[in-house]
């Protein structure tokens, strides 16, 4: 009889303990198999921060039934095919709807425009063989994901939320500046945001321009340094707001600076800077032959090096700083999430000085190469 109670016990307790494991297991699939979501979303949400975009959104969210809402303002798309077409971002739905303009259908797929049915299909070819996948341009259906697509995109240039930032520090930096050059022809003494600006104006002068071009020819280049100074260093502190701002890791913006200094450096160039690169004076003719190409590529490296050093220093900061705020959300504990925040903050205090080093940076390595091109030779 003892033996016979002891004995169901026993197996009671073995398949309670069975149970218990089971459920663990799994409710841990479950917490893994959402984390997995999670990192997956938080992944796409630093891809999509990256990239620029045809509205600009202040913020979303969504309501209890589901719905996305979006705070912001629509944009013009501008676009050329078989003729110039011109409408509203607002045509897309945030990319949730195709646009119909002329009897031509266009999509939104991953900020990109392309012409499309009116269901709106996107065509994938793949990296391995012909084989063609479609999906419509709302992600539904994705057949592989290495595919690309294959719909033909119209010339697009549109007013982009990058563009719109562009255009609005410029003419900041424009009335700014004017406003300062007609009080200076008033007084010598700085008033107003002059007087903090002054000393930015003089440190690119005195610490940048005179010691790298000279004290006799930096004044022709006053302008652009002060130019590209300011724009980078405000840009990038623009990038830090919650405005979702990211024109300097926009590698085109990145490459347009840098091929205005190679064109300024490449047209400012004197003789004796193009005799140094073709017929470097002081080396055994055979070695001229042999420099000469290495010193020509050099010239394209230089402008290559300045828009490669900006671009990838300010994305990795973004990325850093938007992977270390999604910890919080992975994390959910008292212990990850406030030392996520944390280290968030401080990075993001640490990016304030990125923010100026870049530009001081790119300032000054501009300044560097002017300087190389109106030296004089003194052999």
């Amino acid at each position: 009889m003892r033996y016979s109670f002891f004995s169901k016990k026993l197996v009671a307790v073995i398949f309670l303990i069975a149970g218990f494991v089971s459920a663990q297991n799994h409710e841990g699939e479950e917490v893994e198999t959402g984390a997995h979501d999670l990192k997956t979303q938080i992944k796409e949400y630093i891809d999509h921060h990256l990239l620029d975009s045809h509205d600009f959104n202040l913020y979303s969210y969504t309501t209890d039934q589901g719905e996305h809402k979006y705070i912001g303002f629509p944009l013009p798309v501008i676009l050329w095919d078989n003729g110039l077409k011109v409408f509203l971002s607002s045509e897309f739905e945030h990319g949730e709807a195709v646009a119909e303009v002329d009897g031509n259908y266009y999509a939104l797929y991953h900020n990109k425009i392309y012409r499309t049915d009116a269901e709106g299909t996107i065509h994938f070819g793949g990296h391995h063989g012909d084989e063609t996948h479609t999906e419509d341009a709302f992600g539904e259906d994705l057949v592989v994901d290495d595919a690309h697509p294959t719909n033909e995109k119209p010339l697009d240039f549109s007013i982009t939320k990058n563009v719109v930032f562009i255009i609005a520090v410029s003419l900041l930096m424009f009335l700014v500046f004017r406003s300062m050059a007609k009080r200076y022809q008033k007084s010598t003494m700085p008033r107003g945001l002059g007087r903090f600006l002054e000393p930015l104006v003089l440190f690119v002068r005195d610490e940048i321009a005179i010691p790298n071009i000279g004290e006799h020819k930096y004044k022709k280049y006053m302008s652009y340094l002060l130019t590209v100074f300011f724009f980078v260093w405000i840009i990038n502190l623009l990038g830090l707001t919650p405005l979702g701002v990211n024109v300097t890791n926009n590698i085109a913006v990145t490459f347009a600076l840098a091929m205005i200094t190679y064109l300024i450096t490449t047209f400012t160039g004197n003789k004796n800077y193009w005799k140094h690169i073709f017929w470097m004076p002081g080396v055994p003719v055979p070695m001229k032959i042999i420099l000469a190409p290495i010193e020509l590529l050099g010239t394209f490296i230089k402008p290559f090096s300045l828009m490669i050093r900006l671009y990838a220093n300010i994305t990795a900061g973004h990325v850093v700083l938007m992977s270390i705020i999604g910890l919080m959300f992975i994390f959910k504990n008292w212990i990850g999430s406030p030392l996520s925040f944390l280290l968030a903050f401080a990075l993001s205090l640490l990016e304030l000085l990125v923010a100026a080093l870049q530009a001081y940076i790119f300032t000054m390595l501009s300044a560097l190469y002017f300087g190389m091109a109106v030296e004089e030779d003194h052999h």
